[in-house]
């Protein structure tokens, strides 16, 4: 009895994963909370704990009290949500307008902790504390990002190597921007492996939507002007980096490319692609596409 009202220490708002009742003390433990293996069985009897960012309220309580608050807490969190295709650079802009939070903080600790110059974050949409600051809001995105794609590995039986998800997840950036559906996607991959494979540069207006030109539309001045390792009109091969910050949809079509011979293709005025294996029907396509 006396254990009950022992005191435990923690922060005002925890977060608690999803999982068992053991992995949510273990986490609490890695958060140096003083619980122990003991508290899953007390907190099982009386219930479930809460999920996700919860208010604790107090720093230090009865472990009684602390437990119960852990089942009855109320969240703690506001919602951002980070959709397919979206860059960085426009996300952190949102996430300092929606949180008030202050951009170039969320840079500076984006810089110091992503793996990745583009690309690192899975889009989703994410329960953020309240009292969050900058650089732990960046570490909590990019640590449940990093699970995200370890487990789109593990499925796809790829190995999680820096260098080789690099190029996956810069493929799939580029098949994100190009595609005009979810459909569409295994057949822009099939056009990037064939042009790869003849030694074609991609010319992927897609490509050149990066960081702050994420919607701006790619003029021919811009195609001629840009110099970055982006532009794969000018370029062989992928990207250097991704361009965008990608879905499982794109990540499985860059692994799963449509089985074709397409070299071109041209958005048709229905929105949807034509593709072709010729440059003549090509240009055709094109020609009836802009009548």
């Amino acid at each position: 009895m006396t254990y009950l009202f022992s005191t435990v220490t923690s922060p005002k708002i925890v977060y608690i994963p999803q999982g068992s009742v053991f992995k949510s003390i273990s986490h609490l433990q890695s958060e140096g909370v003083n619980v122990h293996f003991i508290d899953a069985f007390i907190l099982r009897l009386m219930g479930a704990p809460q999920k996700g960012w919860i208010d604790i309220k107090e720093e230090k309580m009865s472990r009684f009290e602390y437990l119960y608050q852990l089942t009855t807490a109320k969240a703690a969190t506001r919602e951002i949500t980070l959709i397919p295709g979206e860059t960085t650079v426009v996300f952190l802009q949102q996430i300092a307008d929606q949180l008030l939070l202050d951009v170039n903080l969320l840079q500076k600790a984006y810089d110091k902790h992503a793996l990745y110059k583009e690309g690192n974050f899975v889009p989703d949409t994410y329960s953020i504390p309240n009292d969050t600051d900058e650089e732990k809001l960046i570490v909590h995105l990019l640590a449940e990002s990093d699970k995200k794609m370890r487990s789109w590995a593990d499925e796809y039986h790829t190995p999680f190597d820096k260098d080789k998800w690099l190029q996956i997840v810069t493929k799939a950036s580029v098949i994100q921007k190009e595609a005009a559906s979810e459909e569409d996607m295994p057949f822009v991959s099939s056009v990037i492996d064939n042009r790869i494979q003849k030694g074609m540069r991609l010319q992927m207006d897609g490509s050149l939507n990066y960081g702050e030109y994420s919607h701006q539309k790619v003029t021919a001045k811009r195609i001629r002007t840009d110099t970055t390792p982006y532009n794969t009109y000018k370029i062989k091969g992928i990207p250097l980096y991704p361009v965008c910050n990608v879905s499982k949809e794109a990540i499985h079509a860059a692994l799963n490319p449509a089985h074709t011979d397409y070299l071109y293709f041209v958005r048709g005025k229905n929105g949807e692609h034509i593709y072709s294996s010729y440059f003549s029907t090509h240009h055709k396509n094109i020609v009836n596409a802009t009548k």
